[in-house]
């Protein structure tokens, strides 16, 4: 089941990864809003007076040119402009560049209970980077039931019902020096258009399954290189009990996909059965999906040869045919 998040502005100030350098100034209360929108708005227009096109839940930044325009008032038009304004249920107040807010917009945001926050970054800057934290934190995520690994860097999700193998195969990987992401529980969230991102649920991550053995920890006994917070994921396997009455794909000329929260990745079939080396056939997958990744799809360019063979044998026999 997938869920679109929501995030309090308190996350804000909590970031370590995108360096917002921001710090409180005013409107404790207002960190305890949410937003769930990774959208930005500068209010240069709203401060006029024009606010059709004012969004609310947004996150505003005030950069030279509205601090510039708020002090070029008298504090009582100020405060009339500003009331206005936070009257639109806005997220909360960024000021950059370091500039000192204007008393009255501390006053205000205090007032309104609306966060009053402040960066040195430039404008262009804080806005670029706030939307990529917003971007990740609001994704759409989802959690799948399979084991998530990195064989030769292609991210591979491994997905069959439950006691087909996929941990025992994981682990077969694993001491092939590959690296485990996760197990039995994969948290998956789209990170941009096209892209979607797999990573281990923080309570079992790093552990793994092994019926037997009980639970083990990878990055206990194989070292933190056996090992990886998330994965981009580039190739779904789906290992499927073998039936001799299916019929299963034995070129790969046209591709599969599988639709993770809205990203088409793709897809193989695998038949399992016994005496079928499942870690080297995904290996070969890996390399395969490489392959494709720099233009090469092996089972096409067979396939056009193949055709280009018959045509060519066909056409001599044609010649033949019309010599005799």
């Amino acid at each position: 089941m997938s869920s679109t998040r929501t995030l309090r502005i308190s996350a804000l100030l909590e970031d370590r990864d995108y360096d917002l350098k921001l710090t409180l100034v005013a409107g404790e209360r207002g960190l305890q809003r949410t937003l769930n929108s990774p959208r930005i708005q500068k209010p240069g227009l709203a401060l006029t007076g024009f606010t059709e096109h004012l969004h609310p839940h947004r996150v505003q930044v005030f950069g030279n040119t509205e601090i510039s325009f708020l002090r070029t008032m008298s504090e009582e038009k100020q405060r009339e402009v500003l009331m206005r304004l936070f009257s639109a249920a806005l997220a909360c107040v960024v000021v950059t560049k370091d500039l000192e807010p204007p008393r009255v917009l501390v006053e205000a945001c205090e007032d309104s209970g609306l966060a009053l926050m402040k960066t040195p970054l430039l404008s262009s800057t804080f806005i670029q980077q706030v939307q990529g934290f917003l971007e990740e934190a609001l994704t759409e995520t989802s959690s799948l039931h399979g084991v998530l690994m990195d064989v030769f860097g292609v991210g591979i999700l491994l997905l069959g019902k439950s006691g087909i193998g996929k941990s025992e195969i994981a682990l077969d990987l694993v001491m092939r020096g590959h690296r485990l992401v996760a197990d039995d529980i994969v948290d998956v969230a789209r990170r941009k258009p096209g892209a979607v991102y797999g990573a281990g649920n923080p309570v079992i991550k790093h552990h793994m399954e092994i019926r037997g053995l009980g639970i083990i920890n990878i990055k206990d006994l194989f070292g933190v290189a056996a090992v990886r917070e998330q994965k981009k994921i580039e190739l779904v396997i789906e290992l499927h009990e073998w039936d001799p009455n299916q019929e299963y794909d034995r070129l790969g000329v046209e591709d599969k996909f599988l639709d993770i929260i809205g990203v088409d990745v793709p897809l193989s079939v695998v038949p399992v059965r016994p005496g079928r080396n499942m870690a080297t056939i995904i290996e070969v997958a890996a390399r395969n999906q490489l392959l494709k990744h720099q233009g090469h799809h092996s089972a096409r360019e067979f396939a056009e040869r193949l055709n280009r063979a018959i045509a060519d044998g066909a056409m001599r026999r044609t010649l033949g045919e019309e010599v005799e």
